[in-house]
């Protein structure tokens, strides 16, 4: 079925927000939060932590495109159908793919979006990856599956490469994951995972792994992921027959879209006082940002999903894929801001969950 948006991107509206630079500039506005509000650096510091270093290469993550069939109103990517012109060629993804080469460290080739699959060389490069022995992470909305005919066959592309599916599913009822994703996702959600089920998918002992991925519907952070878990396998199994293997409990950052909703509904302050508050010391070892590189869909490297939002290009002579460094890279401090606090708030939150 057709899905009905909720809004528009940013861009689409015209909002400061879309850029970047706005975003940070609202992020160190002390005036927003009270002077004595802490930096995410100098709270570094006070726990004797330092500066955050990379500690290798082992997961090389794509940002396709921000092209995608949905706009999600948590979406820190600003993603959504009228962004067509971000979108990776293929000169550029066989570059990501000759670095790929080189660099025996990683495991696993991360891609996302947008809507991945939308990208036009997506599978010729989800084939080329596979046929390396790396493994492919796919970022799924779900609703791509049934958005037109020519993605119906992607649970059987999934399955002959061994990709691992990473999909989002805002919670086991309608109304909630309508609400933050658009009317007629829930059910096209719950096809596309059966389709993905038929197939083999989250199948125990079938070495096809569907993980979901949970963030809160509103300001305030995930509860327990064992709990989360736990109910979403007992509600999806009950009420549609459907399985999976995990469930990845994800804290919203207070970038693009979502910080936009902060700012609106004025729970900028509350919910920036509530990360802050929840700082957990020993998630930062655990930080994606120490083994992972982002690659936005023109070249460009950064630290993290999150920082190339913010564009906030790597510290190191390596800034584009077309001058990329290992070493150079290796040796950089991983920049921070504000909304470093989110992934470091009570268990943590990283693309694969929770850390600590």
């Amino acid at each position: 079925m057709a899905i009905k948006q909720k809004t528009k991107s940013l861009k689409a509206r015209g909002k400061e927000l879309s850029d970047s630079f706005m975003q940070l500039n609202v992020l160190a506005d002390k005036d927003l939060l009270g002077k004595d509000q802490i930096t995410f650096s100098k709270m570094l510091q006070q726990h004797d932590l330092g500066k955050i270093k990379p500690t290798s290469i082992e997961i090389f993550q794509i940002n396709i495109g921000k092209l995608c069939n949905q706009t999600c109103a948590h979406c820190h990517v600003d993603a959504g159908p009228d962004r067509k012109e971000e979108n990776m060629d293929k000169a550029t993804l066989e570059k990501c793919l000759a670095i790929i080469k080189t660099i025996p460290s990683i495991h696993t080739v991360d891609i996302t979006g947008g809507a991945p699959e939308m990208n036009a060389h997506f599978r010729w490069f989800v084939e080329e990856v596979s046929a390396l022995g790396i493994k492919v992470m796919n970022r799924c909305n779900l609703t791509i599956i049934r958005a037109n005919k020519k993605y119906h066959d992607l649970p059987e592309f999934f399955k002959k490469n061994k990709v691992h599916v990473v999909s989002s599913l805002p919670y086991f009822s309608k109304s909630r994951t309508d609400n933050q994703r658009g009317d007629g996702v829930f059910e096209d959600s719950i096809k596309a995972l059966q389709m993905l089920n038929e197939v083999g998918y989250g199948v125990e002992g079938s070495g096809l792994i569907l993980d979901l991925v949970y963030n809160p519907n509103g300001a305030f952070l995930p509860s327990s992921q064992e709990q989360l878990q736990s109910e979403f396998k007992r509600q999806l199994k009950r009420k549609f027959d459907i399985v999976f293997n995990e469930l990845y409990a994800i804290t919203n950052l207070p970038v693009s879209r979502f910080l936009d909703y902060l700012l609106e509904t004025g729970n900028y302050e509350e919910y920036m006082e509530k990360l802050i508050n929840a700082f957990n010391p020993m998630t930062v070892s655990g930080l994606m940002c120490t083994n992972t590189i982002s690659v936005s869909w023109d070249g460009y490297v950064y630290d993290c999903d999150f920082n190339q939002m913010l564009d906030m290009k790597v510290a190191a002579n390596s800034k584009h894929i077309d001058e990329f460094d290992v070493e150079a890279l290796m040796k950089r401090e991983i920049l921070v801001s504000q909304h470093c606090y989110g992934c470091t708030a009570g268990a943590g939150s990283s693309c694969g969950g929770e850390i600590n």
